[in-house]
């Protein structure tokens, strides 16, 4: 019985013995295996090191209207630009086409997102910036569709003055009878000042046009030197043509607000908050035009007049007062414009502790009384800027989160909501 007592430890040692060994192969094996892949990966990222940038989020998507009332998406997926569409309201999208079929950089964070339009002919018309390795610089790139959605013409790029620079913040308006008209903010006088030894503020507006349905482009045309750098611009187009309307430097660093018709030319100066800076606040405004020709703008400024979120109405000569929206202790922030016939829609969001929220007013007079502001979602994460969209029929806010996913959120009107009048 004694040799039981003994052999027994000495078996159970050598099985325990036996898994540690097995256990460490099976160990072994798994990390070489993820050491052989890390060292693929490396290889891979520095095979294109030159080619690619840090990955950064892509929350942030367009949409549009078409005539019929389907609601069309295009987001950034795995560095592709895909495009569906929605005929219920944004309740279900169609399964998404690929427009860039060679994977590249796409803008789609913060004051960039991609720009979508769709003519009464159906054709779609797509814009985006393509980031490139270089600090600060991009391509301003455009596809169309011809056949409703189902193809999409292989992607060209808009910028031709060959540099690798800043041109970024593209901004996409259309009218229906072939005209298509891109706007950028461009950094190549920039760069042509600096060659010559002479000092520049800002960037330029630079913006190519198409007369045929955007089958071919301009030469590229600067609208406007000296221009906020990073600020975001927005076009509409109006029955006197497009106008943009952008951040613009006067003065020495005074950076207000300015719209400019691209037909006519010509700059005015629509804020007057005499924010003084000398940087780019990030902050760009944003525009729409109603059936009545009226242009509805919102902004942000840290002005020695005014401080915050703005709206205001422009007809012609006539211009309302600054309507300030939003809770300036909430952080409001990049606030955006839709509108449609008497109704105009505004959002932007604000920040409470741990949340962030996707605020609303609205009018239903063309924008001379509003309802109160309204808390139409929250989020825990990270989260696009919310996008407003108003047709004939309906008010949306397209809200991309990274909690959530992608949400289109209706915007219910309440009778009993104070209507806020304009002055």
């Amino acid at each position: 019985m004694y040799w039981i007592r003994f052999i027994v430890p000495v078996l159970l040692l050598f099985v325990v013995i036996t898994i540690a060994v097995q256990v460490n192969e099976q160990i072994t094996e798994r990390l070489q295996k993820k050491s052989a892949l890390l060292e693929e990966t490396t290889a891979t990222e520095k095979n294109h090191s030159s080619k690619t940038m840090r990955f950064k989020s892509t929350l942030a998507v367009g949409v549009t209207y078409d005539i019929s009332g389907q609601l069309w998406l295009a987001k950034v997926e795995n560095r592709h630009l895909l495009v569906s569409r929605s005929r219920d309201k944004g309740r279900s999208f169609s399964r998404p086409v690929v427009v860039t079929p060679e994977p590249e950089n796409i803008s789609a964070d913060g004051e960039n997102r991609p720009k979508i339009a769709v003519a009464h002919d159906g054709t779609v018309f797509l814009t985006w910036t393509q980031s490139l390795p270089q600090k600060y610089s991009g391509n301003i790139r455009f596809s169309r569709s011809t056949d409703s959605g189902k193809t999409f013409s292989k992607p060209i790029t808009l910028n031709d003055d060959g540099r690798i620079t800043s041109h970024r913040f593209d901004s996409l308006a259309i009218d229906d009878a072939g005209r298509v008209v891109v706007a950028w903010l461009d950094a190549r006088d920039r760069e042509e000042a600096k060659e010559k030894g002479d000092e520049y503020s800002g960037i330029s507006l630079s913006s190519a046009q198409s007369t045929d349905n955007g089958e071919t482009f301009s030469a590229n045309h600067v609208l406007q030197e000296h221009v906020c750098e990073c600020c975001r611009i927005s076009l509409a187009w109006t029955t006197d043509g497009p106008v943009a309307f952008w951040r613009n430097i006067f003065n020495t660093n005074t950076r207000d607000f300015a719209i400019a018709n691209l037909d006519k030319g010509g700059i005015r100066r629509v804020t007057d908050d005499e924010w003084q800076v000398d940087a780019c606040p990030h902050h760009g405004g944003d525009m729409a035009v109603d059936s009545h020709n009226r242009l509805h703008l919102v902004w942000f400024t840290n002005g020695k007049t005014r401080q915050g979120l703005f709206y205001k109405n422009i007809k012609g000569k006539e211009e309302s007062s600054p309507l300030a929206i939003g809770n300036s202790e909430a952080q409001a922030s990049h606030p955006s414009v839709s509108a449609s016939g008497n109704t105009v829609l505004l959002t932007w969001r604000e920040l409470d502790k741990s949340t962030i929220s996707a605020q609303i007013m609205y009018s239903n007079d063309g924008g001379m009384t509003w309802s109160e502001p309204q808390r139409l979602a929250v989020t825990n994460g990270a989260a696009d800027y919310p996008v407003p969209k108003v047709n004939r029929e309906q008010m949306l806010v397209i809200w991309n989160t990274t909690v959530e996913g992608l949400r289109v959120l209706p915007v219910n009107e309440d009778s009993k909501l104070k209507n806020i009048a304009m002055r």
